[in-house]
């Protein structure tokens, strides 16, 4: 199975509030999401980004549209108003989950080549 960045099966929103940042991870394809839902732990979450996440992660499934969302605690150093963080804020955050490199298999790939 090749290694591919998350990027290539999901695309990512993220925002903050206080101390928290949250990152939604959406299928690009149907059929991918329940590879996600497999694959992608809160606890696998957590250690991608163990520099960034002091606190816990929680993982919330949205069937519905084929997306997971993610809640990471104490990500963002206390928040925008009392961080010492160049950018205390979690808009960034998920870029960095979607570089995060996973073995995908080779149908799923093809579903988002032919789309």
């Amino acid at each position: 199975m090749p290694k591919v960045y998350l990027l290539k099966i999901a695309h990512g929103r993220s925002g903050d509030k206080g101390n928290t940042s949250n990152v939604g991870i959406i299928a690009r394809h149907p059929d991918i999401y329940p590879f996600l839902k497999e694959k992608l732990t809160a606890e696998v979450v957590k250690e991608h980004m163990k520099n960034i996440c002091k606190g816990k992660v929680e993982r919330y499934e949205m069937s519905n549209i084929g997306a997971l969302n993610f809640v990471l605690h104490e990500s963002l150093g206390g928040g925008g108003t009392v961080s010492l963080k160049i950018d205390a804020q979690g808009k960034t955050h998920a870029f960095t989950l979607l570089r995060m490199k996973l073995e995908v298999p080779d149908e799923l790939l093809r579903l988002v080549e032919a789309s």
